[in-house]
């Protein structure tokens, strides 16, 4: 078997995982070894960042629905409960824009949840 030196392909691919690494503090921008490790954690977070992003702004929704919600005498789950039976498709995300943007237009959506709230029949009844 032929001995096969590889070099060249070796350099390019550390100086790649340091590119990489470019903007790490002290030893993981510099040593290979360590910048190895950094770079294969910051990908792992990166990976879990973009699913926890969604968590994040749904969380948020949620709390600037609920506080917009309780100013006009509702709380969040009644006011998702009287929207699903009114038969409103509004998502969270645009609610929560309404309620910071719009606030009167927030107020005709919570006017909306009531009269659902009113002509579904109670439940457990």
């Amino acid at each position: 078997m032929a001995r096969v030196k590889r070099g060249s392909k070796k350099t390019q691919r550390r100086k790649r995982l340091l590119k990489s690494a470019k903007g790490f503090y002290g030893a993981k921008s510099k040593n290979y070894r360590v910048a190895k490790l950094a770079v294969e954690r910051s990908l792992q977070a990166a990976y879990s960042g973009r699913r926890r992003r969604k968590r994040d702004f749904r969380a948020l929704w949620i709390v600037r629905i609920n506080a917009a919600a309780r100013l006009h005498g509702l709380s969040y789950n009644r006011l998702i409960d009287g929207l699903k039976k009114a038969g409103s498709e509004l998502n969270r995300k645009v609610l929560a824009d309404m309620a910071v943007r719009d606030p009167g237009g927030f107020a005709g959506v919570v006017e909306v949840a009531k009269q659902g709230l009113a002509s579904a029949p109670a439940a457990g009844s």
